[in-house]
């Protein structure tokens, strides 16, 4: 599979996630539980895999649970949550080993201007960072990775790692669950995934707008 197929194949499964998502569950019905926990994992613990749909993915998965009785939400969250501490700890734990180095290997989804946008966000919000980030593409899968470099000792990196998991986890897949049977939502799904998405990159966005505008009024 090529760079532009697996490409096109995530843009399928973004504009339609809640049609594949419910023919997943279908299909592999409780194993669907794996799968979700496999892509949580790899989008926060993978540190060159950075732009897999996991805040749509939640909502979706939450939606879901409420339509769907073969996934429980109570047992969905608590392992959502695991799947986003292990790769937290995961990237964390690269970050501290080989650092910098990883960048060597240039894969195309691996760009040093992604930690260039999370080290912004650390001089700015700290070790609340790791919580902000847990709402941003592709920042919430460097800040960990950022983290481990040395900017954080693993002691205050692990209650910062909890507190983001939680809240990220609980807050969307709980929107998603109460929302789900609802029928507009049902009717404008994508339209509220890509809602989802306009809204989680905004800082990122308000970031990019405010170093172009410092850097043309120098």
């Amino acid at each position: 599979m090529t760079y532009l197929s697996i490409i096109d194949f995530a843009k399928d499964w973004l504009l339609h996630l809640d049609k594949n998502l419910a023919h997943l569950v279908q299909e592999y019905k409780s194993f669907t539980y794996i799968i979700l926990f496999l892509i949580i994992f790899v989008e926060t613990g993978l540190v060159f895999m950075p732009i897999l749909p996991g805040d749509s993915l939640l909502f979706a998965a939450g939606s879901i649970a409420a339509l769907d009785g073969t996934l429980n939400v109570f047992y969905l969250i608590p392992l959502l949550i695991v799947a986003a501490l292990l790769g937290d700890n995961t990237n964390y734990f690269v970050g501290s080993k080989i650092g910098v180095k990883i960048f060597d290997l240039k894969w195309k989804l691996l760009k040093r201007e992604y930690l260039t946008q999370t080290e912004e966000f650390y001089e700015k919000h700290g070790g609340y960072t790791l919580i902000m980030a847990r709402f941003v593409p592709i920042v919430r899968t460097f800040a960990p990775f950022a983290a481990g470099l040395g900017t954080m000792p693993y002691k205050k990196f692990i209650g910062y790692c909890i507190s983001g998991a939680v809240l990220w986890v609980t807050s969307i897949t709980l929107l998603g669950y109460s929302l789900g049977k609802n029928a507009w939502v049902q009717a404008h799904f994508e339209t509220v995934v890509f809602a989802i998405i306009g809204f989680s990159i905004l800082p990122m966005l308000f970031q990019f707008i405010k170093a172009k505008w410092m850097k043309s009024s120098k």
